[in-house]
């Protein structure tokens, strides 16, 4: 692998930071917050205000996941993270906006899309470009931009919401993504394969011999189960904190900030793990944290249960987007890694839709999350079950 300038790598890996940042801890987990204003406001039922995520994953990852996979191997992720910003932007300023189900849907795809080409998929390309030997160090540091977006969104829509209303708090979040992250991205530089490098180096994994592979459908797997479980849970969190156990809108806020800056802890000690110790071992730990942490929500009226929950939630959440791409880059190599994370992040983002909605389906038919949280509990165990199967070097192709 070719050295990169250290001050380069240092503005990839903000850049990155900066976009997770906005796209996900701004935009992806500060949505959530605002469910129990229009379940008041418009009178929607819990499956349907959480059925604009499940909408949005299952029409954009299949459509233009794997698409955006093969446009970022083909011409690099800058360009697609330019444009997911600005959709990421205007979607909670049009969401800010809506007052019918159709509206809200339809931005909530456009939210889905800046996701798919803004987010993980393109970041975790350029940061694998620019790094090797520290990959895992420069994935949790820019992962980190997540739990500090997802940290402080919960607190700064409180504030937006006293003095501006949630409909202002959600259209100045449209415009912070875009200023925050847009320029940044602009600027970024990506790193090009040196033609000495592609002679030197082995023939690039083919994605038909990946494809072939037992190990990428257990990695598929796993990731879907631990994906179904923490969004489940991310989606329904402030609903059921704030509806169900009638917390406080600063209470509920103090529950999820807590989650998200435990999230920081994860993200760092499990890239710092990811460089030092097999993959597969650290990704089956962050995924029976995630199982471990869900039953205290059955105590949840319980101060010390749901600072518990926050806490192990929080340190499994962090550590469990940065792992996968590091997994398939341990297993299949760089050279095809945009089009195999396509293929994943489309069938987590199946789950990631799915398993929010049958929480509110069951939610609304039996009036209690037991049902649903036994089911992500027990995703979250099939997950692990697959991860353990994997083996724990670089397959041969």
């Amino acid at each position: 692998m070719v050295e990169h300038s250290r001050p380069a790598q240092i503005q990839v890996a903000a850049t990155s930071f900066l976009a997770l940042f906005s796209i996900v801890g701004l935009a992806l987990y500060g949505l959530p917050f605002y469910y129990d204003f229009m379940v008041r406001e418009f009178g929607w039922t819990r499956t349907q205000v959480t059925s604009g995520n499940a909408l949005s994953k299952l029409v954009v990852g299949p459509l233009f996941g794997f698409t955006a996979g093969w446009m970022i191997d083909r011409f690099g992720p800058r360009r697609l993270m330019l444009i997911g910003i600005l959709m990421a932007g205007l979607a909670l300023v049009g969401l800010s906006t809506v007052s019918t189900l159709g509206m809200f849907y339809l931005f909530y795809v456009l939210n889905a899309l800046g996701y798919v080409c803004g987010g993980p998929l393109p970041n975790q390309v350029l940061l694998s470009r620019w790094f090797d030997k520290a990959r895992g160090k420069a994935m949790g540091f820019a992962y980190l931009g997540i739990g500090v977006g997802g940290a402080l969104v919960p607190l700064l829509s409180v504030w937006l919401i006293a003095n501006f209303g949630w409909q202002g708090a959600l259209r100045t979040l449209g415009v912070l993504i875009i200023v925050i992250a847009f320029p940044m991205a602009f600027f970024v530089k990506e790193a090009p394969e040196v033609e000495q490098e592609r002679k030197q180096s082995a023939p690039p994994a083919s994605i038909s011999g990946a494809l072939r592979s037992k190990s990428f459908y257990l990695l598929a797997l796993g990731s879907m189960c631990s994906i179904a479980a923490v969004g489940g849970t991310n989606q329904h969190l402030k609903l059921f904190l704030s509806l169900d156990q009638k917390y406080s809108q600063d209470a509920a806020a103090g529950v999820v900030s807590l989650v998200l800056m435990f999230s920081l802890v994860g993200r760092v000690l499990m890239g710092w793990l990811a460089d030092r110790i097999p993959k597969k071992y650290v990704m089956l730990l962050i995924y029976l944290l995630i199982a471990a942490a869900i039953p205290f929500l059955f105590y949840a009226a319980r101060p010390g249960a749901i600072y518990l929950f926050a806490i192990i939630f929080g340190i499994g959440l962090g550590g469990e987007y940065l792992i996968i791409p590091l997994m398939a880059a341990e297993l299949f190599g760089v050279k095809v890694l945009g089009r195999l994370m396509g293929i994943i992040l489309t069938a987590d983002g199946v789950a990631e839709a799915l398993s929010p909605y049958f929480v509110g389906r069951l939610r609304d038919a039996t009036d209690s999350y037991a049902t649903g949280f036994i089911m992500l509990i027990g995703m979250a165990v099939l997950g692990a079950v697959a991860v353990a199967l994997l083996p724990k070097r670089k397959i041969a192709l």
